[in-house]
C-alpha cells in the first residue's frame, strides 16, 4: 500500500487515466474528487463489500436450487436430433 500526503487542491495519478484530487479536509474527513474513464467502477468500500457478499450468497442459492431441480427440461434444453420435426 502506498501512503501519500496531499494538500487541498493537490492530486495523485493512477495510471494515465485516473486522477484523485483532494477537494477539502476538516475534522478528520477528507473529500476527494475522482476523474476516471466511464468504464472504471468507483465504489465506496462498504458498498463494494456488501454487493460482493450478496453476489456470493445469490450464487450459492442458485447452485443449491439448480442441484435440487435437476437438469433443465423443455424445447430449449434439448439438442436437435437428426430429422426430428415438431
Amino acid at each position: 500500500m502506498l501512503v501519500l500526503t496531499r494538500r487541498q487542491g493537490e492530486s495523485v495519478r493512477i495510471g494515465p487515466d485516473i486522477r484523485v484530487t483532494v477537494v477539502a479536509s476538516s475534522g478528520g474527513q477528507v473529500r476527494v474528487a475522482i476523474d476516471a474513464p466511464a468504464d472504471v467502477g468507483i465504489f465506496r468500500e462498504e458498498i463494494f463489500e456488501r454487493v460482493a457478499t450478496a453476489n456470493v450468497e445469490a450464487a450459492s442459492i442458485t447452485e443449491h436450487v439448480a442441484s435440487r431441480v435437476g437438469p433443465a427440461r423443455g424445447p430449449l434444453s434439448r439438442a436437435p436430433r437428426g430429422n426430428e420435426h415438431e
